[in-house]
């Protein structure tokens, strides 16, 4: 296998112009809610002045946990005393494609379970590929069917209803599933992460094992993105990650988060995402970001520019500094289904396991810690122990 190549001067390999498809989704609140928690101590100024910075690109909307979604048992407009579990979902889109009427998937979906005492999260990916039952939505004018999770925020966004109609379509779909009540949606693009990134200057990863790349190639020494390829064997010149830890560039990160093509598929996707979300959290809060207002800054503007969301009434001021005890908490990267394939019962897509089941009524009845205790297995690793 090639060893990593050297890279263009330093600089993000050309694009050439193409789409990229999104790696997924982030969880970019958990990290605000660190971040606010923190420059509390420059004092009320300080910490509205990045509050304004975060907030002022938001989108926000009441309609995604409104009526039908399966929204949260708590009072609209009130943040939670106990438990709270968010919805994340991350799209594969291009700059207009609301106003041209266009569909977008939600490539990435993953449910953020906060404990009652807010200071420790869960993370749990789902399948994008898994088989369900889409339930009809009236309010959307849409009709129920069988297809793949990741369709269900496409057929809600259709005929303009954009991403409020996306996100609840799918929200609804997921609760169906999991029958998890939702307190907050999240919905966040590939630029708007990738911003992210770049304003943090890259994030420290640990690969667990040999993987290639199935966008980027090596030729004569250099870094190129493989325009139109989609290889389902490594290529002779493929670009391969090799197995260790390291700094990794905005552009690498992202890539390592994107590789399906390995023994177990999107699972090791999921986990590669979740690797990835953890050291971005661990890089925000770090000395060298939390103390320069500049890089502060130019996160927040870039997650603001990149986010949208559904707080169920609450203020987004209020929602995000409500999650100021998770600074210090780690976030716990959960597998479902075992981290293997599942037969479908639906179709020929992904299944779900019965383990899966049970860990989604865990998270439901805020009982994760017990049941993460009856199985460890479930837990995921960082790569760092190889």
């Amino acid at each position: 296998m090639p060893g990593q190549p050297a890279r263009p001067n330093g600089k993000v390999p050309a694009f050439n112009g193409k789409k990229r498809k999104a790696p997924f989704w982030a969880k970019a609140v958990t990290t605000l809610g660190a971040f606010l928690a923190v420059l509390s101590v420059s004092g009320i100024v300080g910490v509205n002045y990045f509050m304004g910075q975060l907030t002022h690109d938001i989108q926000t909307t009441s309609s995604v946990l409104d009526g039908e979604s399966g929204s949260s048992v708590t009072a609209k407009g009130k943040l939670p005393d106990g438990a709270m579990n968010l919805l994340m979902l991350g799209l594969d889109t291009r700059q207009g494609w609301e106003e041209k009427g266009e569909t977008s998937r939600s490539d990435t979906m993953m449910i953020l379970h906060i404990t009652a005492a807010h200071d420790q999260a869960y993370m749990i990916s789902i399948p994008r590929d898994m088989d369900v039952h889409i339930p009809a939505d009236s309010t959307l004018g849409t009709s129920a069917q069988i297809g793949k999770i990741n369709g269900a925020y496409a057929i809600g966004s259709e005929n303009k209803r954009g991403w409020t109609g996306g996100a609840k379509l799918a929200t609804k779909t997921v609760h169906e599933l999991t029958g998890i009540d939702f307190d907050g949606v999240v919905v966040i693009d590939f630029d708007g992460f990738k911003g992210m990134l770049e304003a943090m200057g890259g994030v420290y990863m640990c690969v667990d094992k040999d993987v290639w790349s199935s966008h980027y190639i090596i030729v004569n020494g250099k870094v190129q993105y493989a325009v139109g390829a989609d290889p389902q064997t490594a290529p002779r010149n493929a670009l391969w990650f090799k197995k260790g830890c390291r700094n990794m560039q905005p552009w690498e990160a992202l890539e390592f988060s994107r590789i399906r093509h390995s023994a177990n598929g999107d699972y090791d996707r999921q986990r590669h995402q979740q690797q990835l979300l953890r050291a971005m959290a661990k890089k925000a809060t770090s000395a060298g970001i939390i103390t320069n207002p500049t890089k502060v800054a130019n996160i927040l503007k870039a997650a603001g520019s990149s986010l949208k969301m559904d707080t169920h009434g609450v203020e987004v001021s209020d929602f995000i500094f409500g999650l100021k005890g998770l600074a210090a908490a780690d976030l716990i990267p959960i597998k479902t289904n075992n981290g293997t394939y599942a037969k479908s019962e639906l179709g020929n897509g992904e299944g779900i396991a019965q383990v899966t089941k049970d860990l989604f009524k865990a998270t439901a009845d805020d009982q994760l810690r017990d049941f993460l205790g009856q199985h460890p297995e479930m837990l995921i690793s960082d790569g760092s122990a190889g």
